[in-house]
C-alpha cells in the first residue's frame, strides 16, 4: 500500500478510503504527496517524500486518478532507468492506494516550487511537451531539503535505489 498525502483541493476531487492510524506505505520509496494544478489541461503533481522526485499526470477524470497512478509511477521509474526489480516492488506496493491529509511542510514547499516551474515549462514552448519529459526535467531541479545529500531529486532517487537494491 502507498499513502498519498494530498492537498484538500485534490482530496475533494478524488474520493478514496482514508488510511487508518496504523497504516503506512509499504513501498521502499514511502509516502507520496499530491496536488491539483489548475492549468489546461488540469494536472496532478505527485512528489515522493523520500527523494522529492516529481511526477505529472493528467487529473481528469479525477475519479480515476488513483487507478492511473501505478502505471504513471512505473513509467517514471523506468524513465529514470531504475532496476526492474526495484520498479516491480514499488508497483506491487501500489496495488492499494490511500489518500491522507498533508503532513510535511517541507515537501509542500518543494511541491509548490515544482508547480510553478511546471506551469512555466508547459506554457513557455510552442511544441506540446510530454508530461513525463517535464517530470524528468523537474527532477533535475536542486532542492533545499536535499542540500546535505545529493542535491537533486533525480540523483537522490538513483542513490536511494542503489542503496535499497533487492
Amino acid at each position: 500500500m502507498i499513502v498519498i498525502h494530498a492537498t484538500k483541493k485534490l482530496r475533494d476531487r478524488v474520493r478514496a478510503d482514508p488510511p487508518t492510524a496504523d497504516e503506512d506505505s509499504t513501498g521502499r520509496l514511502g509516502n507520496w504527496y499530491a496536488n491539483a494544478l489548475f492549468v489546461r489541461p488540469q494536472l496532478a503533481l505527485f512528489v515522493n517524500e523520500t527523494t522529492l522526485v516529481p511526477l505529472l499526470t493528467p487529473l481528469a477524470p479525477a475519479a480515476g486518478l488513483l487507478d492511473r497512478f501505478p502505471a504513471a509511477l512505473g513509467e517514471l521509474l523506468a524513465a529514470h532507468r531504475l532496476p526492474r526489480a526495484f520498479i516491480d516492488r514499488e508497483l506491487a506496493a501500489a496495488d492499494e492506494l490511500r489518500l491522507a491529509p498533508t503532513a510535511n511542510r517541507s515537501v509542500l514547499g518543494v511541491m509548490n516550487e515544482f508547480a510553478y516551474l511546471a506551469r512555466h515549462y508547459l506554457r513557455d514552448t510552442q511544441i506540446p511537451r510530454e508530461l513525463l519529459d517535464v517530470s524528468l526535467e523537474l527532477a533535475q531541479t536542486p532542492t533545499s531539503p536535499l542540500r546535505d545529500r545529493h542535491g537533486f531529486p533525480d540523483r537522490e532517487l538513483q542513490a536511494f535505489a542503489a542503496e535499497h537494491a533487492l
